[in-house]
């Protein structure tokens, strides 16, 4: 089944604890601090394949998560990394989240990671000074990063097929490629795109895209047409068939353009060949009223003839389209800065703060703080003591103290913990 977008909750992989641990050995009753730096959580990696053709295996999957790592141990040991969560999706795929484009993957073999795992916590060995002989602070892993992530296929091929239904389209493209569509002589033959390799000439090879045929209101979403032209916006070149026994050729002309320049990105602007298909059998005289009516709607300056039954002028047009799909695809790599840019879904943490307060509640946000916070376990005294150390050096507690604070016990939040004013 063809499929080509879904929804999906992309989790990476937690970082594991550091731990509180101390030296024991016989005749050492007094050993220094030896807790071991909790393991990094995995990455889920996206990996872009053309042996992947559909989204289909996202359709059931609710949630994509990468390993944990596993906690630091005593003897200074270092807790296991998560392992990566490698998974393969069609070249093509745009990952995309809150309406942000995450990752565009154009190329077999390109690799992105989508969710960065949490970088583990510091064992109390991490945290041994002349003035601090036996620390008691051991650090919690981070969280993985997690985000919903919509995934939408775009098919990449040089040519891309349009028409009505029954063009001849899935003809066309049997005829030339590898590729077996099926193939019957009623519209809607075709309800999924299909991909197949042609070779022009001796190492010149074109990959067309057979999309399924498009009706008066597609860009609209009639008769899936809306889900279908997605499929035409990454083609180089479109290849407009037209049924050379159509009772109104230059109508059928103008309803695919129509739909072409509705769609949400104007498609109509990109270059185009039109060939009028099923020649064969056809008197002479018809088909050259054929010709004349689609000149004069199109305006082009050239109009194709074929035969995908007989195979009768079909190798010029392909030579022709191999010209134009080399000439667009030289044009896009001139203009390539102009392409939507990708957004970094991990930024390095800032030392910039803010403070909000709310009756008895202080809120501290904040990436870097926050960060400290995550770290932080707050069922440890010592390990709450160094927060407030780390905010006050950040100059974080000295604002708090401007603050008109009530008569009441304060609370400060930090992401999702709090601490009391105590001590301060």
């Amino acid at each position: 089944m063809f499929v080509d977008n879904a929804v999906v909750q992309v989790t990476a992989g937690k970082g594991g604890n550091g731990i509180v641990s101390f030296r024991r050995e016989r005749g050492l009753s007094k050993g220094g601090p030896d807790g071991g730096d909790g393991g990094r959580g995995g990455d889920v990696v996206f990996l872009a394949s053309r042996n992947a053709n559909t989204l289909a295996n996202f359709r059931n999957v609710k949630e994509l998560k990468a390993e944990d790592g596993a906690n630091g141990a005593n003897q200074k040991k270092h807790g296991k990394s998560g392992e990566d969560l490698i998974v393969k999706v069609p070249v093509g795929t745009q990952v995309s989240s809150g309406g942000l484009l995450v990752a565009d993957f154009t190329e077999d073999g390109q690799r992105e990671v989508i969710a960065v795992g949490g970088h583990g916590g510091y064992g109390n060995a991490h945290f041994t000074s002349s003035v601090r002989q036996a620390p008691k602070i051991a650090e919690r892993g981070e969280p993985g990063e997690a985000l919903e992530a919509e995934l939408e296929l775009k098919i990449i091929a040089d040519i891309g097929l349009v028409g009505l239904p029954n063009a001849g389209k899935s003809t066309f493209l049997a005829r030339v490629s590898n590729a077996k569509p099926k193939i019957a002589n009623y519209p809607f033959t075709t309800l999924e795109p299909h991909l197949g390799v042609v070779e022009v000439a001796k190492g010149s090879e074109l990959l067309i895209a057979d999309i399924p045929g498009l009706i008066d209101g597609a860009s609209d979403g009639r008769g899936l047409g809306d889900d279908f032209l997605r499929h035409v916006e990454r083609t180089q070149v479109l290849l407009h068939l037209i049924d050379a026994y159509s009772n109104d050729i230059a109508a059928d002309y103008k309803t695919i353009q129509s739909e072409l320049k509705n769609y949400k990105v104007d498609l109509s602007k990109k270059q185009q060949l039109l060939a009028i298909t099923k020649t064969e059998g056809l008197d002479k005289d018809i088909l050259e009223d054929q010709m004349k009516l689609l000149k004069k709607a199109s305006k082009a300056k050239k109009i194709y003839t074929i035969s995908s039954m007989s195979g009768d002028g079909v190798q010029p047009l392909l030579y022709d389209l191999q010209a134009a799909a080399d000439a667009a695809r030289k044009a896009s790599e001139v203009t390539e800065e102009d392409d939507v840019p990708v957004i970094s879904i991990t930024e390095e943490p800032t030392d910039r703060w803010e403070v909000t307060q709310k009756k008895n509640k202080i809120f501290v946000t904040g990436a870097k703080i926050e960060r400290f916070g995550m770290r932080t376990d707050f069922e440890s005294e010592d390990a709450v003591r160094r927060l407030r150390d780390i905010m006050r050096k950040m100059g974080i507690m000295q604002h708090i103290e401007k603050l008109d604070l009530p008569d009441e016990n304060i609370r400060i939040y930090i992401g999702d913990n709090h601490v009391d004013w105590i001590d301060y």
